[in-house]
């Protein structure tokens, strides 16, 4: 792959943040952020949609948004080479709109799944912000800013949940849609005006369909396999098909480019040690924590119901004000954490991020009955969330090289959200396991939740465990960043 910018001047290495940057600094949060507002609006208006339309089925309302996001990952990560990333971040939020319009309208949860099943072209924004800036902004400022995108989950877990909770409290969750909606919008309106082309472009090579066919779809197959699994059954015929189907279609996908002449990715990158491992154990450890906030959500905000229900029962509002004091722990430790990563390994650090989410999550199992026992807890659990979202964009650019960035974080989020998806699908099958239907909606017991605390921690700790096959990483100070267009 080849780029057209040059290497950025002694002058833009000392650049600070000035007015302009901080506007393109704030115009790449708004839509990185944008998916984890949607990620905790949605999660949290989850037990109303499934009340209201009387469903079993509402993980999909969540999961298909994922499925979508996968599966065109590879052939956004490609147009964004060939076409420039900011042509392609503004059609995708072009396409989230329709979509968020579609399900603040549907009359139907049917309708309400195509919405939120167009709405997942936006899936995929967030690695290509991530590969923005490190293409536009000077050297010093990559890891700062970078740090900042991430730690902006921070920030949406602090005002989201009182957002959500006046939205779900005032207008319901068709409130919410309107508002994701609205974001939306406002996210259109910043890239347009605020933020430069990047300077970075690949070869104009061919597209490759089959590859991209083969992973997308094969990834894709394998997962609504998985999320299927509860319902159909883990030993029938069309379960395994899926899920086996998929994992061939993955096989067949690193056995074709090997051998085309212009593959969707280079196989001898995923065949460096530094990257596979990187994505290993930071996918496993992102997936984990935006997954497990979906056990909070349900029970704080599921109804008490004696012997059916053992949700706490508190309004969104409520809930907000408890986990406020960990929202702002997630910033802090965000910052930090993208400070701290120029003078000391990463790997090293995404194990004590991950330490904390592992023990967090453990804790969690045993106290989760009280508003003390929950802020508590969650204090624990932010400090390592915190430290995880800082270190994925980090450690990305301290593998690749700037060429390589966008589809590395295109296949790195690839692998993040197969986990999302698949940690967030056992979490509900193992939530159903102690749970009663009562006129077509699914409640969970407090062993349910128990048992959900207990898998995240599993998950976290798996995660752990991966870091420890990362090798020695050139500090991000010494890795190739900044085009510095700005």
């Amino acid at each position: 792959m080849t780029s057209t910018a040059s290497a950025p001047s002694p002058e833009a290495d000392r650049a600070g943040f000035g007015a302009r940057t901080a506007l393109v600094l704030v115009s790449l949060v708004w839509p990185a952020q944008l998916l984890s507002a949607i990620g905790l609006l949605a999660g949290n208006a989850q037990a109303q949609i499934a009340i209201h339309f009387h469903t079993t089925q509402i993980a999909w309302f969540t999961l298909l948004s994922s499925l979508v996001g996968t599966f065109i990952t590879p052939f956004v990560m490609k147009a964004a080479d060939l076409y420039g990333k900011k042509r392609v971040m503004v059609a995708l939020t072009v396409l989230g709109l329709v979509g968020d319009l579609i399900a603040a309208l549907a009359p139907s949860f049917a309708v309400l799944l195509l919405g939120r099943g167009i709405a997942g072209f936006y899936a995929p924004m967030a690695m290509l912000v991530y590969a923005m800036a490190r293409d536009v902004f000077p050297p010093r400022l990559v890891g700062p800013a970078s740090g900042l995108i991430g730690g902006g989950i921070g920030i949406v877990a602090l005002g989201g949940p009182f957002l959500s909770g006046w939205l779900l409290d005032g207008a319901g969750w068709r409130g919410v849609m309107w508002f994701l909606a609205a974001a939306s919008a406002v996210s259109l309106v910043l890239l347009l005006a605020f933020v430069p082309e990047s300077p970075v472009r690949g070869e104009r090579t061919p597209v490759d369909w089959i590859g991209g066919l083969l992973l997308g779809g094969g990834v894709t197959a394998a997962v609504y396999g998985v999320g299927r699994g509860a319902q159909w059954g883990w030993t029938d015929a069309k379960t395994l098909a899926f899920i086996v189907g998929g994992i061939l279609a993955v096989v067949l996908f690193v056995v074709v480019e090997s051998r085309i002449a212009h593959p969707q990715y280079e196989i001898s990158m995923l065949a460096r040690r530094p990257v596979w491992s990187v994505f290993l154990a930071t996918s496993l450890l992102a997936g984990t924590v935006y997954s497990a906030g979906t056990i909070n959500q349900l029970l704080g905000l599921m109804p008490k119901i004696p012997t059916i229900s053992d949700g706490l029962g508190y309004t969104a509002t409520k809930l907000a004000w408890i986990g406020a004091p960990a929202s702002v722990l997630i910033v802090l430790a965000s910052v930090v954490t993208g400070a701290l990563a120029r003078r000391f390994e990463s790997r090293v650090l995404l194990a004590a991020g991950a330490l904390l989410a592992t023990v967090g999550y453990a804790l969690s199992a045993q106290f989760h009955h009280t508003v003390p026992q929950l802020m508590g807890v969650g204090i624990v659990v932010a400090l390592g969330v915190g430290m995880i979202v800082a270190l994925v964009p980090v450690m990305i650019i301290e593998v690749v090289s700037p060429t390589e960035q966008a589809r590395a974080n295109g296949l790195q989020g690839m692998v993040q959200g197969t986990l999302v998806t698949v940690v967030t699908q056992m979490i509900f099958v193992v939530l159903a396991q102690d749970g009663t239907v009562l006129k077509g909606t699914q409640f969970y017991r407090d062993a349910a939740y128990t048992n959900a605390f207990w898998l995240a921690a599993g998950f976290a700790a798996a995660g752990m465990l991966s870091v420890a096959l990362i090798p020695r990483l050139k500090r991000l100070d010494s890795a190739e960043v900044g085009q510095a267009s700005l």
